[in-house]
């Protein structure tokens, strides 16, 4: 009798484990994830990100001493102050260039898009051509150049000249300055800005 009892029990028993499997399973199944389920892998993304491009520089002509925060105390270079020579160039054709230096003892401030060149045999100041340029500090015995055409190469004839006038502003008497290789025929008279190097000058 007491073994029919304890038969009992263990077949209850084991009953009772069997139903509690499912239900262990079903928590399982609302709590926290299999920790052996590989998890999703952080791919690369999609869109690769652009690089800035490098900055080159604008290319823009050279100039010395730039005048920003530094022009304090320092006078407007006049035409007297600097010393003038006006070459015929080897290239391009029909230009010359003018090279400007402080022959002071003190820097000047030099306005480089106030350049004026006048050409005794042309009626008027030679026209601008090129890029602005920007004031700049010039310091005593540093030079500054530009470029003067004298002729088109598609316009004929013209007259014939060995000087041009010099001044920094239109409100200055000029400075007159003979042409070393010439003289040089004119029928169009244009100039540059001021610039840092001669090879700047002569580019346009």
């Amino acid at each position: 009798m007491a073994h029919t009892a304890r038969s009992r029990r263990t077949a209850a028993a084991l009953v009772a484990l069997s139903l509690g499997v499912p239900a262990l399973t079903a928590c399982n199944g609302g709590g926290e994830p299999d920790a052996a389920a590989p998890g999703t892998a952080a791919g690369p993304s999609s869109s690769p990100t652009s690089a800035s491009p490098v900055d080159t520089g604008s290319g823009a002509p050279s100039e010395p001493g730039s005048a920003d925060g530094q022009d304090a105390g320092v006078g407007m270079c006049e035409t007297t102050d600097l010393a003038y020579d006006v070459t015929v160039a080897s290239g391009p054709v029909n230009h010359a260039l003018l090279t400007a230096t402080n022959k002071g003892a003190e820097p000047c401030l030099l306005a480089a898009d106030e350049l004026v060149i006048t050409i005794p045999e042309l009626d008027g100041a030679a026209e601008h051509m090129g890029p602005e340029g920007r004031d700049w500090i010039l310091k005593a015995g540093e030079k500054a150049y530009a470029g003067i055409m004298f002729a088109r190469a598609d316009t004929a004839g013209g007259r014939s000249t060995d000087k041009v006038e010099v001044a920094l502003s239109a409100a200055e008497s000029p400075a007159t300055v003979l042409i070393d290789g010439g003289p040089v025929t004119v029928n169009d008279g244009r100039v540059t800005s001021f610039f840092g190097s001669a090879e700047d000058a002569l580019t346009y």
